[in-house]
């Protein structure tokens, strides 16, 4: 059986951080998001994949190549303009052979649900449910057949979610080449669900796990998750003095010097200095190529490639890009004084504790000062002892 991810979108909800990469190749445990979805499809007992690529394709192409070294096998299809999730299925029509598995990229499955719903007959629609409903495609479900799907209702009818994960025949790609344009000006997949719950021919096939990685502060929500089941795993060097607890990842060439104090579960990349006097708290992922340095305490954050923080910071609950340099002293708050959820550009969060979201590439002069909820686009530069707050778009100059 193959298998289809739906690759080729930008994620425009994720910007700043999609602005050089596609959503799908955002880090989570320092693996993209997309690897550990296609690690369960492969656990689950599938081999072939065909990855719908587009913007970012290079990126995803250089990863994951022919997929040789995850013993699975890659192709890919290319959609060149991303007109819609019909589209991109209509992508990879003649990649498949029979009965397929076809996922939205951008989000976390279990293998034993994708071992499940590969059992099943086909046509099946995955479900899941959720606190917040009118963001989804709204299901309601008699008798395992799914029998409405309502787009991002205002008032949705239930709390039961399309998940964006199906099992087709091929018999989908008749119903898809009849898809029309949408007022949104989009080829939506929908519509050809629409034509099968309307013959009664689309089950209902309810996850027992399922997390949609949407927004920047899901990134963290989703590294936790991944993170909870570590197991230490130490390629670098650790001198004396240094205390390890919980699970603890250290990659190939990384140094962790002495008075570091690192309480996991918590991954470091290849090729990182760490310390001394370092403190790191739990669920929190650094990429390759970082300093983390002297007397910097970091707390459930992902921070990816390339990026230094040197002398003096603190940075909680926070998403910070590669290539950024953080000036000595310069701090991100994570809390509200009200306890209140945190906001960012209008958006809630939802989460009480949350920090920024940085782009790739900032720089901060020495003690700078970042408020809980600011959005840092790539690019952007800022004087020593500047305060940041709100959106900052791309390429600004604070002084």
């Amino acid at each position: 059986m193959e298998c289809v991810v739906f690759a080729a979108g930008e994620g425009k909800r994720m910007r700043p951080l999609t602005a050089r990469r596609p959503k799908v190749m955002l880090p989570l445990a320092n693996r993209p998001m997309m690897e550990h979805l296609i690690l369960a499809a492969r656990d689950a007992g599938i081999t072939d994949f065909v990855l719908v690529v587009g913007y970012g394709e290079r990126e995803v192409r250089k990863h994951f190549d022919d997929g040789s070294r995850w013993g699975i096998r890659i192709t890919y299809a290319p959609q060149r303009h991303q007109q819609g999730t019909a589209d991109a299925l209509r992508s990879a029509a003649d990649r498949v052979s029979g009965n397929f598995l076809a996922m939205n990229g951008d989000m976390l499955l279990s293998s034993a649900d994708i071992a499940r719903l590969i059992a099943m007959p086909p046509h099946c629609m995955c479900t899941s449910t959720t606190d917040h409903p009118q963001d989804y495609g709204v299901v309601l479900v008699e008798d395992g057949m799914v029998t409405s799907l309502e787009e991002k209702s205002e008032h949705p009818r239930s709390n039961l979610i399309n998940a964006g994960a199906y099992l087709f025949s091929p018999d989908i790609f008749d119903l898809v080449d009849r898809v029309q344009t949408s007022e949104r000006g989009e080829l939506e997949l929908t519509d050809a669900l629409g034509v099968l719950i309307g013959e009664k021919r689309l089950g209902a096939f309810p996850l027992s796990f399922w997390m949609d990685v949407g927004y920047p502060w899901d990134l963290l929500d989703a590294n936790a998750i991944l993170m909870a089941s570590l197991t230490s795993d130490h390629r670098g060097t650790v001198e004396d003095g240094v205390t390890l607890t919980g699970p603890v990842v250290i990659g190939k060439g990384t140094v962790i010097k002495s008075g570091t104090y690192i309480e996991g579960p918590c991954i470091i990349g290849n090729n990182c200095r760490i310390g001394p006097h370092a403190y790191f708290r739990g669920a929190t992922s650094v990429g390759d190529d970082c300093h983390i340095g002297h007397c910097t305490e970091l707390k459930n954050s992902i921070v990816m490639a390339g990026t230094k923080i040197p002398h003096f910071n603190y940075i909680g609950d926070s998403v910070i890009g590669s290539g950024c340099n953080f000036g000595a002293g310069t701090k991100v708050a994570n809390l509200r004084h009200d306890h209140a959820d945190v906001h960012v550009c209008g958006r809630n969060t939802r989460h009480r504790k949350f920090g920024a979201v940085i782009g790739d590439d900032v720089q901060f002069g020495i003690n700078c000062s970042i408020n809980v909820g600011a959005m840092i686009a790539h690019n952007s530069l800022f004087a020593p002892n500047t305060y940041v707050e709100g959106c900052i778009g791309e390429n600004s100059i604070i002084r």
